[in-house]
């Protein structure tokens, strides 16, 4: 919580880090809340959480300056006075002179002052402690802020209490991930839905779009080693499976660059990319792969035509009577830089990434994208939607899944 959050100057990571915590613990999230410095805000959200949950997750507002509310609010609220805790101010002090080799401000005293029956967790990273109160059988806990010491105080403390406490109520979410590009999140949600029964059991399905594709999640919520969960989860995978095989690429990354890499170090061959319109991003993901110096030779960003012709050998005559963005520059681009370096393989992508120089016959978005692999080329052509970056990336993404499906086929 914080009105640096609703004002978007700061993004909550917290609360996305801590949904998949406790997801992953068996503690399914029924809501997030996010409030501003204010005392009815702040009461208003807490009734409203306990109403609901059996475990309140609050981070925020445990500091020393004026805007750190959250601890006198919500000890108000619960009726639980402050008592101040010599021992929590002798530790902040010793902390603070060991840190800070001075004085501990006597604003930070405050965070000595610890809601009465609240479980006090060390906080090992900053100075913020963590508190855990119950309330009529619920579980309360406050974390400060600051992204590093919530998770430290959350693994360290938070955690191992709730797996004490709860024991055997808590039953985490197995799930099962499958990797997809070249196909819409609609289309491929309706050919599954096509394809599969009502009745999924324990089974949820969940459809995760990128810019690079779309995830798609099977989930069951059971322990990892209950066969039940296996069984029902093998049932629908193999339900999902035949949709999913012309587009399902698999890397434990969810980066088609790694498949790739796999390929290519396999067979031994190498690689250059020739780009235009993404601009040195295919080369940027490949080498972002640890070890991709194996079979990646080299890159050359060729925007102009002037470029194309000098550095790939492009004809100017195709060049003047196809255009840039056409079948045959992006052939001749693959062709030219796997000659030029030579490579086993050529990549390369030309197009209008926008927001202007686009036309009724070439419209924003689009992009020809070629592969030259063992003697042969393969060029396609695609229109894809978004403002300039979301072109690029999908650009990027569609020459790399091309190169992977002709590495795959032979």
């Amino acid at each position: 919580m914080g009105d640096e959050l609703l004002a978007g100057f700061t993004v909550d990571t917290n609360g996305a880090w801590m949904g998949r915590r406790a997801a992953s613990l068996g503690l399914p999230v029924r809501a997030r809340f996010v409030v501003g410095d204010s005392a009815p805000d702040i009461r208003g959200a807490l009734a409203r959480a306990l109403e609901i949950a059996d475990v309140v997750l609050v981070t925020g507002g445990l500091g020393p300056t004026g805007d750190d509310i959250t601890r006198e609010v919500v000890a108000e609220a619960l009726g639980r006075p402050l008592r101040l805790d010599e021992e929590l101010l002798d530790e902040l002090r010793t902390r603070w002179a060991t840190w800070r080799r001075t004085p501990l401000p006597a604003g930070n005293e405050r965070m000595a002052r610890v809601p009465e029956g609240a479980l006090v967790l060390p906080n090992r990273v900053g100075t913020a402690p963590g508190l855990v109160l119950d309330v009529e059988g619920r579980i309360v806990v406050l974390l400060p802020g600051v992204p590093a010491e919530m998770r430290g105080l959350f693994d360290g403390g938070v955690e191992p209490l709730l797996r004490q406490r709860l024991g055997d109520r808590l039953l985490p979410l197995v799930h099962r991930v499958f990797h997809t590009t070249g196909i819409a999140e609609s289309s491929l949600a309706e050919r599954i839905d096509e394809g599969i029964p009502e009745n999924l059991g324990p089974v949820s399905i969940a459809f995760l779009p990128r810019l690079t594709g779309v995830d798609v999640r099977l989930s069951a919520r059971a322990t990892p080693d209950d066969p039940r969960a296996a069984r029902w989860l093998d049932r629908v995978e193999a339900l999902v499976e035949p949709v999913l095989r012309p587009y399902r690429y698999l890397a434990e990354s969810g980066d088609i660059v790694e498949c790739i890499a796999e390929e290519m170090t396999s067979s031994g061959r190498t690689l250059a990319v020739a780009e235009s319109c993404t601009g040195g991003l295919v080369a940027r993901r490949i080498t972002e792969l640890a070890g991709s110096s194996e079979y990646f030779l080299g890159g050359v960003v060729t925007y102009a035509d002037e470029a194309k012709r000098a550095h790939l050998e492009v004809s100017r005559d195709v060049l003047a009577g196809k255009g840039a963005v056409s079948e045959e520059v992006a052939r001749a681009m693959a062709e030219g830089v796997a000659r030029v370096f030579g490579a086993g393989a050529g990549l390369a992508v030309t197009g209008v990434a926008g927001p202007g120089g686009g036309s009724a016959e070439k419209p924003v978005g689009t992009v020809w994208y070629a592969v030259h692999l063992d003697g042969r080329t393969q060029a396609r052509r695609s229109v894809f939607p978004g403002a300039r970056r979301a072109v690029r990336e999908r650009s990027a993404q569609a020459a790399l899944a091309l190169l992977y499906r002709m590495l795959r086929s032979g």
